[in-house]
């Protein structure tokens, strides 16, 4: 029989060779930021140009069901994904090497890259590699004394003293309580890494933590530590029978789903949670900046899984630091009321508002690395009355001063804080019970680690605040386990059924067209970690 050769490959010399019907090793490529989810939104789908965890593992679970393949060869170049994306890629290889050889080459070696690659059984670099392994720190910049010197100041009321939301806006530096919680989570993110890498690389969880502080410079250092397998080139690891993933793409059947018992939805909530409907806000403002998870459309699209007679588990995918809390609130009901078992996962962040909508998950699954908790509530205004006495502006109230508590143009009277106060303890004390009885803690108990606090997923785990460490292809199969499906249960992307005379994608060209730099319309009670805690 005449050997089988690769669509596209015209060229004699790019033929297999001889007797070798077809590839014995393909060439993965992972760079870039790696969001989880292809966006619901038809409009938002068509402009992302981002590779996505989805897209990533599609690819990895048909290489793992080619029976004519031997291994697979990682290619993780200029990765920009947070720790819990790269955490979800490596348990991603991890599931691919239980069938497959895989080995995984980094022309850098970084904390990120490492991680992801932990899940191959061998890790190589090239002798020129650049190695960047110091841990990993964060550097908020604190805008209160620049503000100031320009005639703005920044009322900042909240609950509890861990509650940092607005503090970079209210204080030119950082308070002991949030140092104190990013010390925490930050060490916490470290224990995880070093536990990773010393599973993967057979070594002890000591041995892992010098890597952080051996002062590593070469990959010939990283390979005599144990950090790496193999120093070489990427030419070294390729054979006449490795094929790029694109030249095999073909030969690759889709893995076919058990469709008869029933399917699993998943519903993605990604960015601050406003109330309306999702957006994308373009312009790149430090507050508001990026998508917008609106509850019209996250409500709808529980509706929809809820509603849709195929579908017998829900898996709730949250990436966001909160926002409004009226806004949470209606989320979290939809799911409170679901007579589906519904499986929140989390991302980068499910904190404040992102982690009130899944208190009443029946199962929470939170990456090692996910920055979570923070259960506060804060309320806060600009006052520009310096600012504006500077320039000559002098805006002149007219009616009742109660409906102008929230103007820039002062500060709030004793009364206002006060009645402002009331309002977001309550809003606390509500949060706080909403978490006791979703996750079977008592409200002396939530108060005690909530405060505003932030956790890393690790910290979370211990205590109580999730169920389960892992990505989001262990919380579709928890949500297959609570309904009785087979774990090889179809999942769709859950979006809210179609509705009006518009088509969806002219409908979401509108909204991004309303940018505002105010999102929460009238609502000033905030559940939000406005901080992105961007780690290095």
């Amino acid at each position: 029989m005449a050997p089988f050769h690769i669509p596209f490959l015209g060229k004699d010399e790019d033929k297999l060779p001889d007797g070798v019907a077809r590839p014995t090793w393909v060439i993965l490529d992972v760079t870039g930021p790696y969001p989880e989810r292809q966006p619901g939104n038809p409009l938002q789908a068509l402009l992302n140009r981002e590779d996505t965890l989805e897209a990533l593992e599609a690819r990895i679970e048909k290489l793992r069901g080619a029976d004519w393949l031997h291994g697979v060869l990682v290619r993780i170049s200029e990765f920009t994904a947070s720790p819990a994306a790269a955490h979800a890629v490596r348990q991603m290889l991890a599931r691919l090497a239980k069938d497959k050889r895989v080995v995984a080459h980094l022309p850098q070696l970084t904390m990120t890259a490492l991680l992801a690659a932990s899940g191959a059984q061998e890790i190589t670099a090239p002798e020129s590699a650049d190695v960047l392994v110091p841990g990993f720190a964060t550097q908020p910049t604190y805008l209160g004394a620049f503000l100031k010197k320009h005639g703005i100041e920044f009322e900042n009321l909240r609950i509890r003293e861990y509650k940092a939301a607005l503090t970079r806006f209210s204080q030119d530096h950082m308070d002991e309580a949030n140092r104190e919680q990013l010390t925490a989570y930050l060490t916490g993110l470290e224990t995880a890494w070093a536990l990773d890498l010393a599973a993967a690389r057979g070594v002890s969880e000591d041995v892992a933590r010098a890597w952080l502080s051996g002062d590593l410079t070469s990959a010939h250092a990283a390979q005599a530590a144990g950090l790496i397998t193999k120093v070489a080139y990427e030419d070294e690891l390729v054979g006449p029978g490795t094929r790029p993933l694109a030249a095999v793409i073909d030969l690759l059947m889709p893995r076919r789903g058990n469709a008869k018992a029933g399917r699993v939805a998943v519903v993605s909530l990604v960015g601050t949670i406003v109330p309306g409907k999702s957006k994308n806000n373009p312009l790149p403002l430090p507050l508001l900046g990026g998508p917008q998870a609106g509850s019209d459309t996250v409500v709808a699209a529980l509706k929809h899984a809820k509603k849709d007679d195929k579908t017998k588990a829900i898996v709730l995918y949250v990436n966001s630091g909160g926002g409004s809390a009226l806004a949470s609130d209606l989320i979290w009901r939809e799911v409170a009321t679901s007579e589906k078992p519904v499986v929140a996962v989390m991302g980068e962040y499910a904190a404040s508002g992102g982690y009130y909508v899944l208190t009443h998950a029946k199962h929470v699954v939170a990456s090692p690395y996910t920055l979570t908790g923070s259960i506060g509530v804060v309320s806060g205004k600009p006052v520009l009355q310096e600012f504006n006495a500077r320039h000559g502006l002098n805006p002149e109230p007219v009616g009742n001063e109660r409906a102008l508590m929230y103007s820039a143009a002062r500060p709030f009277s004793d009364d206002e804080r006060a009645h402002v106060e009331k309002g977001i303890s309550e809003v606390y004390d509500r949060f706080v019970s909403r978490v006791a009885e979703g996750r079977k803690l008592t409200t002396e108990r939530v108060n005690e680690i909530g405060r505003g606090r932030i956790w890393s997923g690790l910290d979370a785990l211990e205590l109580g605040l999730v169920d389960e460490l892992g990505d989001l292809r262990a919380g579709i199969e928890r949500a297959c386990e609570l309904a009785g499906l087979p774990y090889d249960a179809p999942t769709w992307n859950a979006a809210p059924a179609k509705t009006g005379p518009l088509p969806e994608f002219v409908q979401e060209a509108a909204r991004a067209a309303q940018v505002t730099v105010w999102p929460f319309g009238r609502e000033r009670v905030l559940t939000w970690l406005d901080q992105e805690v961007k780690v290095r």
